[in-house]
């Protein structure tokens, strides 16, 4: 895993970088077998690359509340980063959101869309915030953020507001999903209802933040000292 990264980033491809870009490779050496371009099946002789366990950062709510509170240079990244705190969603799928995707049953708003990675046709509902971060509705096939940029636009922006608001976290759009996934967990919700709210295929993947959130424990189990009980009966 030597391969250097693409662009103008420089330095080798992350282990989990390669791991997806090699199962990509192998479902097209999959493919070209059941296609009848191969005669057999060499993708079941190869063996993946395991993914490594990588860190999930995450916002606090005080944390959210900071941003809440702080300018940022683009209004539309601002209320999309929020949104998806409140979502779960990526940023791809909050990019190509239409307020066609947006119905509104009684007092709940629910989303009704198809997700671009997995390509699962989700329908979920969203809080009354979330809706406000929506703005003015527009036209069914308008989009909701309209103007939000690609992730590659994002960098410069995002770091401003982020350290505008005083927050040392090293915090990508990512880690807005990240940050769902998290309180939720932390505030009772069980890891299938959050399974499905983030449209994983897998409840494997959705206990990556429950293990974030086993360490808050392990952390708040510590946090009440009292005087040394050694000598209790002393």
């Amino acid at each position: 895993m030597s391969a250097l990264q693409g662009g103008n980033k420089s330095g080798i491809i992350s282990q989990n970088t390669a791991s997806t870009y090699f199962s990509i490779f192998k479902a097209v050496l999959k493919q070209a077998f059941i296609d009848g371009y191969l005669q057999s099946d060499l993708s079941a002789k190869l063996k993946g690359i395991q993914e490594k366990e990588s860190r999930r950062e995450y916002l606090t709510v005080e944390e959210l509340n900071k941003l809440v509170a702080t300018p940022c240079e683009r209004d539309v990244l601002k209320r999309a980063a929020l949104f998806s705190a409140l979502t779960g969603l990526r940023h791809i799928d909050i990019q190509k959101l239409k307020w066609s995707e947006i119905s509104i049953d009684g007092n709940q708003a629910k989303l009704h869309f198809t997700q671009q990675k997995t390509k699962g046709v989700e329908y979920t509902p969203i809080s009354e915030q979330a809706l406000q971060l929506c703005g003015e509705p527009g036209r069914p096939e308008q989009l909701v953020f309209e103007d939000l940029p690609n992730p590659s636009w994002i960098s410069r922006p995002l770091k401003q507001w982020i350290e505008a608001a005083g927050i040392k976290k090293k915090i990508t759009f990512h880690c807005f999903r990240h940050t769902f996934a998290t309180l939720q967990l932390s505030s009772g919700t069980d890891i299938y209802t959050v399974s499905k709210m983030l449209g994983h295929t897998d409840v494997k993947t959705t206990q990556i933040y429950a293990k974030v959130v086993d360490e808050k424990k392990n952390k708040a189990a510590q946090a009440i000292k009292i005087d040394d009980i050694k000598n209790l009966d002393k």
